[in-house]
């Protein structure tokens, strides 16, 4: 890698450098990364402000929606003066003012099987930071066939699940081993109706952020093949072992 830290970077990223597991080689890894995010809500934010705060090269945030009022509680890149913005536009102000050297590229569009592999072609990385089950079948699907690493992340009320998939091997389980019902509803996805505590949607991007970070560096153990089920009103973590399927992909 040819890449040099000047001073600054040095001293910005000093704490991470000076773990054994990262270092200035480790460093240029994130450097050079690329990630895509899916999704600017209350999973989305927190996973692109502390990639980009870790220093990720090139971040893709993928979001149609504008600021609500309803959204700030949770979606921690927003406030008062962002309503009825656009989510992507109002997020790449934030994350350049935390990191000026990480490239945000915008994309204010519904995701669907076209524009994906249109967009995800340029990313090694994606996080699913999505509220409904069709775009994340869609997201699941074609991260499986362009052998992308996937992490995906969903809440509602006091819980959260985190799935990653490593889709270079072969071998991997996707996300319709475990959601197999095709008429399974967005209901348990969906803030309005089910609610959330917006630090629940902290933890699970914080952690979305995390595993893509762990898998840049090559270090550690990830989630492949299981899920993590978290509730945090009465602290109960599992990891279950996800069993790959025949015949489940649409």
């Amino acid at each position: 890698m040819n890449i040099k830290l000047d001073k600054k970077q040095l001293d910005r990223f000093s704490r991470q450098i000076i773990l054994k597991d990262i270092g200035i080689l480790g460093q240029k890894k994130i450097f050079q990364s690329k990630v895509l995010i899916i999704g600017m809500g209350g999973l989305g934010c927190p996973a692109a402000e502390f990639l980009t705060r870790a220093g990720v090269g090139t971040i893709g945030i993928v979001d149609y929606d504008d600021v609500e009022l309803s959204n700030i509680h949770r979606q921690s890149l927003y406030d008062y003066d962002d309503i009825n913005k656009s989510k992507v536009k109002a997020a790449k102000k934030k994350l350049n003012k935390i990191n000026s050297k990480t490239k945000i590229n915008c994309f204010k569009t519904r995701l669907n099987k076209i524009n994906f592999k249109k967009i995800a072609k340029n990313y090694d990385f994606i996080v699913d930071g999505s509220d409904n089950f069709k775009t994340k079948f869609i997201i699941n699907d074609l991260s499986l066939k362009l052998k992308k690493f996937l992490v995906t992340g969903a809440i509602s009320k006091f819980d959260g699940h985190i799935f990653t998939f490593d889709f270079t091997n072969k071998n991997t389980p996707c996300i319709r081993s475990f959601f197999q019902d095709n008429t399974i509803t967005d209901d348990i996805l969906n803030c309005e109706y089910e609610g959330i505590l917006g630090t629940v949607a902290g933890i699970i991007g914080t952690i979305q952020a995390n595993e893509i970070l762990k898998k840049i560096l090559s270090i550690g153990k990830d989630l492949n093949g299981f899920i993590l089920i978290l509730d945090f009103l009465n602290l109960n973590f599992r990891k279950v072992k996800l069993k790959k399927l025949k015949n489940v992909h649409k």
